[in-house]
Parts: structure tokens; sequence; C-alpha cells
């Protein structure tokens, strides 16, 4: 590790040796040599770019390319595009509001408005205005003593351990300062997340990382020691994440640092396992349960899940749950298989997982077809960055979103795809000392809540532009899209829906539901997992 780290400012400090060297033989070389190793210390000092801070003197490449980017994107940058998990511009566009720049663009859309692809929000010849300070929703008011009135955009779950230490103080310094929430991702609440003092959603995953016993169960205890810290909003019980569904993970104890052991309460020298499922309940019923445990060891904080929609079946048993027994979470979190993740095995994240469009609006059908939806908020995560991302994810039924890379983009990534490496050449998602030293809290904090501020404010334009009153108006309605035959039509018209309560009226008088509710939902059952052995529309 430290030849590797050394290596990487060999360039700028044999500059200092070349001046010394030269010099009886030119003074215009050593002169030269001297300049660079002048840059070099200026680039090794300066706390504003990540790249230059960790790669001195042969940093500034990456920011001579940026510069004229523009005039060889066209040719050489866009071929790609479709491949990455975001795209240069949009990456571009964070930078610019995290930076508090320019995020406007010359010349009109560079996207084909006719590809099929293609979709766009209806405006008004009425526009209105709106106040982005107004974007929040409350959370438990129906069940909880503690509701929280949380941002319409908050950080999605990023452990302590995938994100450097200073990656997690900077996040969390940034959520501080534009008050809204910072999830801990299932490795648990570090010393980082709680000395910046922001909002946390705590979450807990199937390794009950900060209250978990010895072998790995649950334990109320230390839970309850941990979920009753005022700095703690909501708990999210994680059954799955968009980027690797269905699949455990293990951190090996090689990567197990004394402070990453001690937010997740391992030990050393031991693999930290993340099993695939969870051991505290077995079925729909003992979910519910569950949820309603860990509300009252908080203190009647709001509680929730998250969840990557799997099999339509167990989604439905979970609601049939629900209904059965009252007892209802206080938020569902919808993560799209588009999300991402450090690292995940290539099928589970090109093809497990429904989409993020398509799981959130069978959560919030589902949800509204069982009478359930005014008691439980919806949360949409997975590839969302943008104003209009989010416009699209309150259309489909989300209360508010959360963004992952878009706050790592704010932080600096620059997509190299090595987090799994632990050679992140930004800082940002490594444990490396020397590497993270480019993530300097302060400045990136800054762009953190530069870019949650900008980004809602872009909101706030986008619906006003659409003549709403609040971000809860907008419908698919107010959505076109290209269908197959390349036609423009509203969202609505190839989406699904149910009317309030109709799932319950078809369990006494029996009638044909939209696909995919109507076999799945009665293959399902609340006692346990329920999955059809076929198809609803194919024969047995």
């Amino acid at each position: 590790m430290a030849h590797r780290s050394f290596s990487r400012y060999l360039p700028w400090l044999i500059t200092a040796p070349a001046a010394l060297l030269t010099w009886p033989v030119s003074t215009w070389a050593s002169a030269g040599f001297g300049v660079l190793f002048l840059m070099g210390w200026l680039d090794f000092h300066q706390t504003k770019q990540a790249v230059r801070r960790n790669y001195p003197l042969t940093g500034r490449l990456r920011y001579g390319l940026e510069y004229i980017r523009p005039e060889i994107r066209q040719y050489f940058l866009e071929d790609d595009e479709e491949k990455l998990p975001f795209s240069r511009n949009q990456r571009a566009m964070v930078y610019a509001r995290s930076k508090v720049q320019n995020d406007k663009r010359g010349f009109g859309s560079i996207k084909d408005m006719y590809h099929p692809k293609a979709e766009w929000i209806t405006h008004s010849l009425q526009p209105t205005e709106l106040d982005p300070a107004d974007f929040r929703i409350t959370v438990g008011a129906h069940q909880c003593h503690q509701p929280y009135a949380l941002s319409l955009l908050n950080i999605s779950g990023m452990s302590f351990g995938a994100l450097s230490p200073n990656a997690i103080k900077a996040l969390n310094k940034g959520a501080a300062l534009g008050q809204f929430a910072h999830d801990t991702g299932e490795g648990s609440i570090s010393r980082y997340h709680r000395e910046p003092g922001g909002d946390l959603i705590w979450q807990i995953a199937s390794g009950y990382f900060g209250c978990r016993t010895a072998d790995g169960q649950f334990d109320p205890v230390r839970f309850a020691e941990q979920a009753r810290s005022p700095q703690v909003k909501m708990i999210e019980v994680k059954l799955s994440q968009g980027a690797k569904p269905g699949h455990g993970g293990v951190l090996p104890k090689a990567k197990v640092s004394p402070e990453i052991a001690e937010a997740r309460g391992v030990p050393m020298g031991q693999d930290c396992v993340s099993p695939a499922r969870h051991s505290a309940f077995s079925n729909p019923l003992g979910l519910v349960d569950f949820v309603g445990q860990l509300r009252e060891l908080s203190g009647g904080k709001p509680v929730g899940i998250k969840l990557c929609v799997g099999h339509p079946a167990e989604w439905f048993s979970l609601v049939k749950a629900m209904v059965q027994t009252g007892q209802t979470p206080d938020f569902i979190v919808v993560d799209g298989s588009e999300g991402g993740t450090g690292a995940a095995p290539i099928e589970f994240a090109d093809h497990v997982g429904m989409p993020l469009r398509d799981g959130l609006r069978l959560v919030h059908n589902t949800l509204v077809g069982a009478g359930l939806r005014d008691r439980i908020k919806i949360g949409a995560s997975g590839k969302v960055i943008s104003a209009f991302d989010m416009a699209r994810c309150l259309a489909l039924g989300a209360d508010w979103c959360n963004s992952a890379r878009g706050f790592m983009f704010a932080l600096g990534c620059i997509q190299s795809r090595s987090c799994h490496t632990d050679h992140c050449p930004t800082g940002v998602a490594t444990q490396d000392p020397i590497r993270q030293r480019a993530v300097v809290v302060t400045d990136k904090a800054e762009r953190v809540y530069y870019f949650h501020a900008n980004t809602l404010h872009a909101l706030a334009d986008l619906l006003g532009a659409a003549g709403l009153q609040k971000p809860g108006d907008i419908t698919p309605q107010h959505l076109m899209v290209r269908n197959a035959q390349g036609q423009a039509r509203t969202l609505a018209s190839s989406l699904d829906t149910l009317a309030p309560g109709e799932l319950m009226r078809e369990a006494a008088v029996p009638q044909t539901l939209p696909s995919p509710f109507d076999g799945f939902w009665h293959a399902s059952q609340a006692q346990h997992w329920g999955v059809p052995a076929a198809s609803p529309k194919q024969p047995a």
C-alpha cells in the first residue's frame, strides 16, 4: 500500500533533484524543473481539487482535458454514454451546482427528443412560484411519538467502510448545514457520523451492525441505546438493495479496521459477514412485528423498510400482513435495480431486481389499492440525480427521493469505478489514509450543502413551470413519453392504476384487476412469502 501511495508523488518529487542536477548544465532547464516542483507543491497543499491533491502535477492533466472537453465531446466522449452509471453531463451538472457555478447550457438540448426513450414534463401557460424551503414531508405522523420533518432530497445509504472517514464527515456536515437527512448505510453509526451532528437515518440490515449479539443476532438492548440518540431521526430496515438484491456480502478480516469494528460491533481478526437474509423474522407477519418492536424500542421514532422489489407475490404477502395486523411501517424506500454499490457480481448488477420506475409504481399502487397509502410515506432511490429525476419519481408516487452518487459527485467522485479496489483516486471510497486526505471536510461539506439546495431550487423551478402549487401535485399526467411506435403519450396512459381500497373490495367481489395485481395478489399469503408456482396468466 505504501509504495503505491508513494508512486503517485514521484513525478512531482523527482523535479526537485532534477532541478539541482541540471543547474550546472542549463539554468533554463533547472528553472523549468523548479517551476514544476513548485506547481506540485501547490497541488499537494491546495484543498479544492481532490485529484490534484492526491496526484500532484500529473493530476493537472485531468483538469486540462476537462477544460477543453466541450470541443471534443461530440467526437470522443458521448459514444459510451448509455453504458455509464451516470452520464458525463449529469456529473458536470452536479459539479456546477455543488460549486455554485453556472449550470446552464447554451444552444438547447443535446438529447434526441424523438428517441424512443425521450420523456419530458408538460409546462403551463400560467407558471407558479414555489419556495424550496417548504419542500418537506412529515414521516410517522400516524403512529409515532417523534415524527420527523424530512427533506424531499436526502443522502442515500452509503456505509462507513465503503466510504472514507473524511467522506462520511463531509456528507454529514453538509446534511447538518442544509438540514436534511443522512442515511448511514448498513455499516451502522460511526464516530464520523456523530461528529458533525447531522440528522441520521439509521439503516439496520441482516448483519445488525451496531445492534448485534456476539453471534450476529439482533440485540434489542444495544439497538435501544443507539436508536434513542437525538441525532437518529428514523430507522430503516434494509431487506434488499437495488445493486445486488438477494445477495449478502463479506468484508474480509484484513479490511476490518479498529474503527470499522467499533462502529459495527464486530471483533477484529474475523470476516465481517452480511447474510443474504434476516434472522430476526422469517415471514411477513414477523417483519411487521419487528418494525413495531423497533418503533417501541426507539422511543416512538419512524421505522420503515427499504427494498428492491423482487417477486410481486412476496411484496403482496407483506401488504396482506399489514392489512391483517393493522401494523404498518411508517415509510418504505423503493430502491431500483439501477442503484449502485461499491462492489456487486455483474449478473446481479445487470439482471436482478425490478427497475425503480416499475417497483415504485407497483408499491404505490398496491398501498392505494389496499387502503394504506395515507399511513405510509414512500421514498425513491436508484439513479436519482437531477430535478427531473425527482419530478418523475414524485409523479410515479414517491413522497421524497434519496441520492447516493449525486452526493458522491459533490464530494469530488470522478466515476473511476475503482470503489472495490481501495484505490479511489479522489479519496471518497477508500480507507487508505493517504488517499483520503484529498477529501477536505470543510470544503466538500459546502459542496454537499449547495448540491442539495440548488437541486431543490431547480425542482421548484420545474414544478413552477408546470403550474403546480406543491410537489405533491405532480401526477403521471404531467409527464410525456414516447411509446414503442414513437408516438407521444402521457405517462399515465401506460400505467395501471388502482382506486383507493380496490384490492380490499376485490377480496369480497372477484373481478379482473390490472396486471400484475390479479394472479399475484391471490397467490400471496400473510403467513409466508408467497411465490406462485406458475405465471398467473399462463395455464399450470
